[in-house]
């Protein structure tokens, strides 16, 4: 008898825009017996205007090119808060 193959393999299968610019994607990781899913679990991770997508899946750097205009990353920074100031430090 043969013995059962078993693979992994990961997609990304959702892509979304939000209002302020962010993608958020979804990968699927899968678990196949003889080509027939057994399992399967899910990542998501946000990505903000300007980011970098060096290790994205093309069709999220497609859809970053095509939406992360100037005016839409100059907007999303500046609906960022500003940032904390450094703690005082007291010298003893």
């Amino acid at each position: 008898m043969a013995k059962p193959k078993l693979q992994e393999v990961s997609v990304v299968d959702k892509i979304e825009v939000l209002l302020l610019g962010q993608i958020q994607v979804r990968r699927r990781d899968q678990v196949l017996k003889n080509g027939v899913e057994i399992a399967a679990t899910y990542h998501r991770h946000v990505l903000s205007p300007g980011d970098d997508l060096t290790n994205e899946d093309p069709r999220v750097a497609a859809i970053a090119a095509a939406t992360w205009t100037e005016e839409v990353v100059a907007a999303y920074q500046a609906s960022l808060p500003a940032p904390l100031p450094e703690p005082e430090t007291t010298e003893e």
